[in-house]
């Protein structure tokens, strides 16, 4: 299980809704909304 960086909710990365690679790691979203939040400021979000 990964956690979606923009909401914090817990998401399985074979069900997740996307995902986006960032400074090597990738992120895995619940929902294309948090996904495209992400896509536009990885930066924020990133830890």
């Amino acid at each position: 299980m990964e956690k979606d960086p923009v909401c914090g909710m817990t998401v399985d990365p074979k069900r997740s809704a996307g995902s986006s690679v960032y400074g090597g790691k990738t992120y895995y979203f619940c929902s294309a909304s948090c996904k495209s939040t992400f896509d536009r400021s990885p930066a924020r979000f990133a830890k």
